[in-house]
């Protein structure tokens, strides 16, 4: 079993920068990718980023050149750099991991809050 703590989130004005922080725990040697997705209120939850364990990593549109996906294997953590933020990127920030022990899943943080003002 996997547990994640995420951090990082608040309140910035547009144009600013924020960066997320997501701790992994537990079975941890069993994750393959991690990530992070956003979801607004009244829409689905969508792909902001995610990095594989061989540091492959793939975006969502939207953020492609403003937003950065690293992890730090040593701290079990990965990050979530977003810079030139919009008004549009006000959301609530999931980190998530994909793994396989035993057979395939999938963790979910608990959720951050990220307000950008105009």
């Amino acid at each position: 079993q996997v547990q994640l703590v995420e951090s990082g989130g608040g309140l910035v004005q547009a144009g600013g920068s924020l960066r997320l922080s997501c701790v992994a725990s537990g079975s941890i040697f069993s994750i393959n990718a991690m990530g992070w997705y956003c979801q607004a209120p009244g829409k689905q939850r969508e792909l902001v980023a995610q990095i594989t364990n061989c540091g492959r990593t793939n975006y969502g549109d939207s953020v492609k050149g403003r937003f950065t996906i690293s992890r730090d294997n040593a701290k079990n953590t990965v990050y979530l750099q977003m810079n030139s933020l919009k008004p549009e990127d006000t959301a609530v920030y999931y980190c998530n991991v994909e793994g396989h022990y035993n057979r395939d899943y999938e963790v979910w943080g608990q959720g951050t809050q990220v307000t950008v003002s105009s």
